[in-house]
């Protein structure tokens, strides 16, 4: 989420995406699957130095960690961060071009990092991008990419073992990918591959309701037999067999990693020895002097083997006369709960403004 430094704008955000979400998820069937107590995170290292306050992307890495801010407008910061263990910047790569909202990381199989150019707050891009930046390269090269069906906010990019991206909206986790090979100077029309489905959430966050389903961040272990997707309030890993992400997300189980209270919590990363998750916030907001953190939260046991298929989900049916009215009911029902929230946010955008009126 890229920051203007204005609260009213996040209301607006906030407000626009509560209303995707009443058109987007309520039809959705539910999925049941209550959040675990958290397991306490542990401090990894801290960030300093002063150019690394937004971090919206991050990957561990055998040496340390690669980092990028989502679009700052200062140009120190709008470069590709190299760390070492410690969190200390010991390299950075600038752009050849402005950057438009830079937004998560991913490496591929041959050491790769891609830079997900696809924050997109209003809605109003024509094209999106991805940066590939590889091995001892002192310039990332730019991909173009085009939705069919109009402009997302997309905050969170996973590349698959075949070295193809696969970019997942921000507020109804539609998984997009190219159709074709991406090429340098042309612009590669995406299609929607699927949709995932996380599990309802209780966990406390900044954002509330609307933190607990807008994705920020995806990752891939290294031996890529699992991935992540997190929000602003818990990581959901999902086995990945054959290969198959776009399987593993649509049709598979997550099992859930509770991150509360995380001041904006958009990056998540795998360990190298892929037996923990790592996250960092932003701390744009935060009091002066606030660093950001890198944290470690341990990863539950799997409960099958990675290689055998997701169990199919049980049916749930609602009580009802069996016409399936009861099950209507209850789609009526969530998306009168999602306009709810949505009039809710447009009121405090309303107030949001009456209070910096009376302020002048």
């Amino acid at each position: 989420m890229r920051r203007r430094g204005n609260g009213t704008r996040r209301l607006r955000v906030a407000a626009g995406a509560v209303v995707v979400l009443a058109a987007t998820t309520a039809p959705g069937p539910a999925v049941a699957n209550p959040t675990p107590a958290p397991a306490p995170a542990t401090p990894v290292c801290e960030v300093r130095g002063g150019r690394l306050s937004e971090i919206s992307g991050m990957v561990a890495t055998d040496g340390g960690f690669v980092m990028v801010n989502d679009g700052a407008d200062d140009e120190a910061r709008r470069r590709i961060f190299f760390l070492d263990e410690r969190c200390s910047v010991v390299r950075s790569v600038s752009y050849p071009s402005r950057p438009r909202d830079t937004e998560d990381l991913a490496v591929g199989a041959d050491g790769t990092v891609w830079v997900a150019d696809t924050g997109d707050n209003d809605r109003s891009r024509q094209t999106i991008a991805v940066w590939k930046l590889p091995p001892g390269a002192d310039r990332p090269v730019l991909y173009r990419m085009a939705y069919p069906d109009g402009p997302h906010d997309a905050e969170a990019l996973l590349v698959t073992a075949d070295d193809r991206p696969l970019v997942v909206t921000k507020y109804s986790a539609t998984l997009y990918a190219p159709s074709a090979p991406l090429r340098p100077g042309t612009t590669a029309r995406l299609e929607k591959v699927g949709q995932a489905r996380l599990p309802a959430s209780t966990t406390s966050n900044p954002f509330g309701a609307l933190g607990r389903t807008a994705v920020t961040g995806a990752a891939t272990a290294p031996d890529g037999r699992r991935v992540v997707l997190r929000t602003y309030a818990d990581a959901y890993e999902f086995d990945v067999s054959d290969g198959d992400v776009v399987s593993a997300l649509t049709g598979g189980t997550p099992r859930v990693v509770a991150l509360p209270d995380e001041p904006q919590g958009e990056s998540v990363t795998y360990s190298r020895d892929g037996q923990s998750l790592l996250t960092v916030s932003e701390t744009a907001d935060q009091p002066p002097g606030t660093l950001p953190t890198v944290l470690r939260y341990p990863l539950p046991a799997p409960v099958a083997s990675p290689t055998s298929p997701a169990a199919p989900e049980p049916t749930v049916r609602a009580a009802g006369d069996g016409t399936g009215r009861s099950g209507a009911l209850g789609t009526y029902l969530v998306a009168a709960g999602a306009l709810g929230l949505a009039l809710i946010a447009v009121g405090l955008v309303a107030l949001a403004r009456a209070r910096r009126s009376r302020s002048r």
